[in-house]
């Protein structure tokens, strides 16, 4: 049947030439663009999940930018407190040079004590020099602002903690048991030593954390005296006295498992009296038990402290001594409980709210997710001479600052030994801080930079998949579209002259 009106293999041929030459500019688009998807229609589900992972591409980019900012902050704040080490240590040469009291000259007292002004206004001048885009590190610009501190507690350092915007953290602490001395009480019947043996001496050897000495004793000697030849040797051995009615009593200096009291008994010389009987860690004023004889001690007795056993914030504290610390992700604090000098156990058995940390810190967003969960805090302490280096000695505290010309601790006139004190408690201050901040970068910066650099390439390895066109498919594609669309020209050309026939029918 032959028809000119309808030239129905003409249309099917346009209709396919249409179709082969939009697969012939689909293919040249995605290979001058290289992208699989370049719009909407190209794949709707596809666009949606290659614009979510490149969404999470570019927060990840961002973290580790973030992190690589961190590790640079860290790295300006070392070098401060490298510094601020370096000269610690130098006057604590100076303090032990200027200790040598008859070897030195007042000139030669009055030159080492104005290199020690001198460190002194240095360390300042680098806490407040030190910063990073005019952003303070060492001067307390990072550490956190707290309210409300309990009198229950001595001292604490708050390291790192979490808080929402605008929100405050109350630190709650609950102590199950306290801290306790070592120690024992001396019994001597009465108030003085008591030898049955004509000329003998009664010989003990007191030792605790620090050390041992051997002290000798004649009959009649009082309970008074005693005391004070212990005291006088407090300093080698880590052990003080005090009088209890007319007995002594013993007690390690410090509170804590590796504090404790040690009696031996060289020679008892016929004491007559009780002896020896531990103290009872629940109530340490008083002893409990029954009293070791003189003469049954030859071999000694020890009666070790007791750390302090606390919750911070529902989390089991790790203790030593009187100072209770919890390290977690959302709260690093550390809290002596020694809320009592004048208290033999410390840390008061209960719960009580120690403090409310309601901001500060220096927080750093090493996630992709801006929450809570992908932030770091930390606490950057101020490392002035006013803010390191406490020190208490005879109910008086003191820092690294009383070290200054006129002040208590001075080398010209003051304390040579609380001095070294202040100088070594102001080292471990700032090596502390060198090793949170070391720390810090090794653990925190350098292993979230490692791990968002995972992260980022498979996050950029999916989308590829999902966007990305591939060039090996799409060439054969092309040719193929490109046959086609010639063909298809062909074979509309032979379709347009096929009604010609109809010509010869006519004659």
């Amino acid at each position: 049947m032959t028809r000119i009106n309808t030239n129905v293999p003409s249309l099917l041929g346009q209709r396919v030439l249409g179709q082969n030459n939009a697969a012939l500019t689909k293919s040249l688009e995605r290979l001058s663009t290289g992208l699989r998807i370049n719009r909407g229609a190209d794949d709707p589900a596809g666009l949606i999940a290659s614009q979510n992972l490149r969404a999470e591409k570019s927060a990840i980019g961002a973290a580790i930018g973030n992190a690589e900012r961190a590790d640079q902050v860290v790295n300006i704040a070392e070098g401060g407190l490298n510094e601020v080490s370096d000269l610690l240590t130098t006057l604590q040469g100076l303090v032990t040079t200027t200790a040598n009291d008859a070897g030195l000259s007042q000139e030669e007292k009055l030159a080492n004590q104005l290199q020690i002004d001198s460190i002194l206004q240095t360390i300042d001048r680098v806490a407040s020099a030190t910063s990073f885009q005019g952003t303070k590190l060492l001067n307390g610009t990072f550490d956190y602002d707290t309210t409300d501190v309990s009198a229950q507690v001595n001292s604490f350092k708050v390291n790192g903690a979490k808080l929402g915007f605008g929100d405050t953290l109350d630190v709650e602490v609950a102590v199950i048991g306290s801290a306790a001395v070592g120690g024992f009480l001396l019994e001597f019947g009465g108030g003085a030593v008591d030898l049955t043996s004509a000329g003998a001496t009664f010989v003990i050897e007191v030792a605790g954390a620090l050390g041992s000495r051997e002290l000798n004793f004649a009959s009649g000697t009082t309970t008074a005296t005693i005391v004070s030849t212990i005291n006088s040797v407090t300093e080698v051995t880590g052990v003080e006295a005090s009088l209890s009615g007319t007995d002594v009593r013993l007690t390690s200096v410090n509170r804590g498992s590796d504090e404790f009291v040690s009696v031996k008994v060289v020679n008892d010389g016929g004491a007559a009296g009780n002896g020896v009987t531990a103290l009872d860690d629940g109530n340490e004023a008083t002893a409990s038990g029954s009293a070791t004889a003189w003469n049954a001690l030859i071999n000694g007795v020890t009666d070790n402290g007791k750390d302090v056993e606390a919750f911070i914030n529902g989390q089991k504290a790790t203790t030593k001594g009187t100072v209770a610390r919890v390290n977690t992700d959302f709260l690093d604090v550390e809290i002596d409980l020694e809320f009592d000098t004048g208290n033999p156990s410390a840390g008061q058995v209960g719960a009580f709210t120690a403090f409310t940390i309601t901001g500060g810190g220096a927080d750093f967003q090493l996630g992709g997710h801006v929450d809570i969960a992908s932030k770091v805090s930390l606490g950057v302490q101020n490392v002035a001479v006013r803010g390191i280096g406490k020190v208490t000695e005879n109910a008086s505290s003191f820092t690294l600052s009383d070290l200054a010309s006129g002040k208590n601790l001075n080398v010209v006139d003051g304390d040579y030994s609380v001095a070294q004190k202040a100088v070594e408690q102001a080292i471990r201050d700032v090596s502390s801080m060198r090793g949170r901040l070391g720390a810090f970068q090794q653990n925190v910066i350098g292993a979230t930079i490692r791990s968002l650099g995972v992260s980022l390439e498979n996050t950029a390895a999916a989308e590829s998949v999902i966007r990305d066109a591939d060039f090996a498919s799409e060439t054969a594609s092309l040719t193929r579209n490109q046959i086609l669309a010639a063909s298809a020209g062909q074979i509309l050309t032979i379709a347009n002259q096929s009604p010609q026939s109809a010509l010869q029918l006519l004659g």
